[in-house]
C-alpha cells in the first residue's frame, strides 16, 4: 500500500466522482481506476461502489476512509518534523461557543508562544456537531459537555475523555429601567413565569436545562428557541427574554456588567460539566499531544487567576 494510493482514494470520495478527482489529479481516469483496484486487491476489501451521480464509499470504504486520513496526517506530520527540529505540525481544535469566547484567544496565544511552527485550525460550534467531527476525525480534540451525577453521554466512544471543570448556571437578562433588580441567587423553581431563550432540544446546555427542570418540577416558559450565540445574546440585549448561560457568555460582550443583570442557579443540577474529548493517544501526532497539554494548562490558569468565573476545576488523583 502506498500513500499516494490513500491519496487517490481520499479525493475520490470527496468529490464523490472518479472522473472529477482524475481530472483534479491530473491523471488519466483508467490510471487512477487501476490504482484504486490495487489497493481494493491488497486490502481485499470493495471500497467504492457505483451510483446514479458517480461512486460513493461502500460500509468498508467509509471505515477504511477515515483511518486512511488520519495516516495521511500522519504521515505529513512525520515529514515535517524530520525537515525540522522544532516541534511542528496542525492541531485542531474544537470549541463551544462560550467556552470560546474565555478559552479560544488565550490559548491561541499560549501555543504560538510555547510552540511556533505548531500551526492551529480552531473550530467553534455547538458541542453536538463537535461531537460529530470528532467521531469522524476531523478534529483532534474539543471541549464537550455532559450531564451532572449521570453516565457520561459519550460513554463507549473510542474517544479519550476526562472531565475539566464545572460551570454554574446564571440566569441572565437585560437590565430593567423599572422593577425589582434580580437577587444575587435564585432556584429555577423561582421560573416559572420568567419568558426564556434556550438553545433548541438536542444543544448540549438543553439537555442540561431540560434534566434540571424536571429535577425541580418546572414548566419552563420558553419564548424562543435559539441555537446562534450571537443572536440569542442579541435578542438578550433586545429584552425578548432571559437566558440561562454560564458566565462566559459574558465574556464576548463589552460592558456586559452596565447591559444585563444576573442571579447564580442554586440548585444542585444546574451545572455543566466541560470534558476534554479527544482521539485516542496512539492517533495524536506529537503537535496534538503537545497542544492538549497547553489547553488544559490555560483552563487551570484561566480559573485559579479568577478571569474564568463561575467555574470550579475537577481534580484528579493521577
Amino acid at each position: 500500500m502506498e500513500l499516494r494510493q490513500l491519496r487517490y482514494f481520499i479525493r475520490i470520495v470527496e468529490l464523490g466522482s472518479m472522473s472529477r478527482a482524475a481530472l483534479e489529479l491530473d491523471m488519466v481516469q483508467s490510471a487512477l481506476s487501476q490504482q484504486i483496484s490495487r489497493l481494493e486487491g491488497e486490502l481485499g476489501a470493495r471500497l467504492l461502489k457505483r451510483n446514479p451521480r458517480g461512486v460513493e464509499p461502500t460500509e468498508a470504504g467509509t471505515a477504511f476512509f477515515r483511518e486512511a486520513k488520519l495516516t495521511l496526517r500522519h504521515a505529513e506530520q512525520a515529514m515535517r518534523s524530520a525537515q525540522q527540529p522544532r516541534l511542528t505540525g496542525s492541531v485542531s481544535i474544537g470549541l463551544p461557543a462560550t467556552t470560546e469566547s474565555m478559552l479560544g484567544l488565550p490559548l491561541i496565544s499560549a501555543l504560538r508562544g510555547r510552540f511556533p511552527d505548531v500551526r492551529l485550525h480552531m473550530v467553534g460550534g455547538m458541542s453536538g456537531m463537535l461531537a460529530d467531527m470528532l467521531n469522524a476525525r476531523a478534529l483532534d480534540m474539543a471541549i464537550l459537555f455532559d450531564l451532572r451525577g449521570r453516565q457520561s453521554v459519550f460513554a463507549g466512544r473510542n474517544w479519550t475523555v476526562r472531565p475539566l471543570f464545572e460551570e454554574e448556571l446564571f440566569l441572565i437578562r437585560a437590565r430593567r429601567r423599572q422593577g425589582p433588580a434580580l437577587p444575587a441567587e435564585v432556584r429555577l423553581g423561582d421560573l416559572g413565569g420568567e419568558p426564556l431563550i434556550l438553545p433548541t432540544v438536542g444543544h448540549g446546555l438543553r439537555s442540561v436545562l431540560d434534566a434540571a427542570f424536571t429535577r425541580a418540577q418546572v414548566q419552563p416558559r420558553i419564548a424562543l428557541d435559539v441555537d446562534s450565540q450571537p443572536m440569542t445574546m442579541a435578542a438578550l440585549a433586545a429584552g425578548l427574554g432571559a437566558v440561562i448561560q454560564p458566565w462566559a457568555v459574558m465574556g464576548s460582550v463589552k460592558d456586559a456588567a452596565q447591559r444585563f443583570e444576573w442571579a447564580r442557579i442554586q440548585d444542585e443540577d444546574a451545572l455543566r460539566i466541560n470534558l476534554l474529548c479527544s482521539l485516542k493517544e496512539e492517533d495524536l501526532s506529537p503537535a496534538a499531544l503537545a497542544a492538549r497539554a497547553v489547553m488544559a494548562e490555560c483552563i487551570r490558569q484561566l480559573i485559579g487567576d479568577g478571569i474564568w468565573q463561575g467555574t470550579r476545576l475537577i481534580h484528579h488523583k493521577n
